[in-house]
C-alpha cells in the first residue's frame, strides 16, 4: 500500500529539514512512500535544503501559492498513493508510523480515515501542552461521527486518509484561513468513517508563536464550528456542544497567553 505525504513549505527551513527526514527515513521501516514536497517560492534557505534531499523526494513542486490549503491542493491533485496525508514543514512523522498506517488501513478496507496519537513539542522538541493533548485523547474510545461534530479531537499530522475518499468528498477549502483540515475530516467521515491507530504516536505537531493555531486561534475554533454546523446542522445538539467547545477552549487560550506573556 502506498501512502503519498504532501509537504507545504514557505520559508520554514528552521525545521524542513528534521521533517524530511522523520518522512523519508519511514522506507527504511518498510513502507511505500511518495513524497511530495511543495514550496510557496521560499526566500530563506528552504532550497539548498530541499537540493540535499531531491533523490528522496517524489516530486517537487516550486512556485507561488496562495497559503497552505492552496500548497496542499497542488500536492494532492498530484498524489498517486492509495492512503494520502500532509505534514507540515514544522512537524515530524516517528519511526514506524507510515507502516502501522499502511497495516490498520489495510486491516479496515471499509474506513476513509485513521488518526493516531500526536504529541505536541516546542521549538526544541519537548513535550508541552500535556493537558490539551490528554483532552483530545479522551475522547479517542468514543470515536463517532457524532463526537468528532462536537469537537475536533483529531491531530492533522496524525491523520491520514484513502484517496478514493478524497475524491469523492473534494479537496481542501481555499477560503479557509484555519479550518481546512477540520472541514475535510467531516467531509471524510461521510464516505467511511475513521479507525483509530493505537499508541505509540505516529507524530508530533510543533507548536510556536509563528504557527497557524499560534496567531490565529480565534479564527480557527469560529471556522472550526460553522464546519460543524454546515454538517451537523444549526440546531443540532452537537452544535449546540461545540459551541461550548469552541468559547472554553478560546477562553484557555487567552489564559495561556497571558501566563506566557508574564513570565
Amino acid at each position: 500500500m502506498k501512502i503519498s505525504v504532501i509537504t507545504p513549505n514557505f520559508n520554514g527551513g528552521r525545521f524542513l529539514e528534521e521533517t524530511i527526514q522523520s518522512v523519508v527515513s519511514q522506507r527504511r521501516d518498510g513502507a511505500e512512500v511518495e513524497y511530495i514536497l511543495v514550496d510557496g517560492k521560499s526566500t530563506d534557505n528552504s532550497a539548498d535544503i530541499i537540493n540535499k534531499y531531491l533523490n528522496d523526494i517524489s516530486c517537487v513542486i516550486s512556485e507561488k501559492d496562495t497559503g497552505p490549503a492552496n500548497a496542499i491542493n497542488k500536492g494532492l491533485r498530484k498524489a498517486t498513493g492509495d492512503v494520502v496525508c500532509w505534514l507540515g514543514s514544522d512537524d515530524k512523522y516517528y519511526p514506524g508510523a507510515l507502516k502501522r498506517v499502511s497495516e490498520i488501513m489495510e486491516a479496515n478496507p471499509d474506513k476513509a480515515l485513521c488518526f493516531g496519537h500526536c504529541p505536541i513539542v516546542n521549538e526544541m522538541g519537548q513535550e508541552i501542552r500535556v493537558g490539551i493533548t490528554r483532552f483530545k485523547e479522551f475522547f479517542f474510545p468514543i470515536s463517532s461521527r457524532f463526537t468528532i461534530q462536537c469537537i475536533n479531537y483529531i491531530s492533522q499530522p496524525a491523520m491520514f486518509f484513502r484517496r478514493t475518499a478524497l475524491e469523492k468528498a473534494g479537496l481542501l477549502r481555499e477560503d479557509l484561513k484555519c479550518a481546512w483540515d477540520y472541514d475535510l475530516i467531516l467531509r471524510l467521515w461521510r464516505e467511511g468513517g475513521a479507525v483509530r491507530v493505537r499508541n505509540p504516536p505516529l507524530s508530533s505537531f510543533r507548536w510556536h508563536e509563528s504557527s497557524i493555531s499560534g496567531r490565529h486561534f480565534r479564527v480557527q475554533f469560529k471556522e472550526e464550528w460553522d464546519a460543524a454546523v454546515a454538517d451537523a446542522g444549526l440546531f443540532s445538539l452537537q452544535s449546540l456542544l461545540h459551541l461550548g467547545v469552541r468559547w472554553g477552549i478560546v477562553w484557555s487560550y487567552l489564559m495561556m497567553a497571558r501566563l506566557r506573556m508574564k513570565k
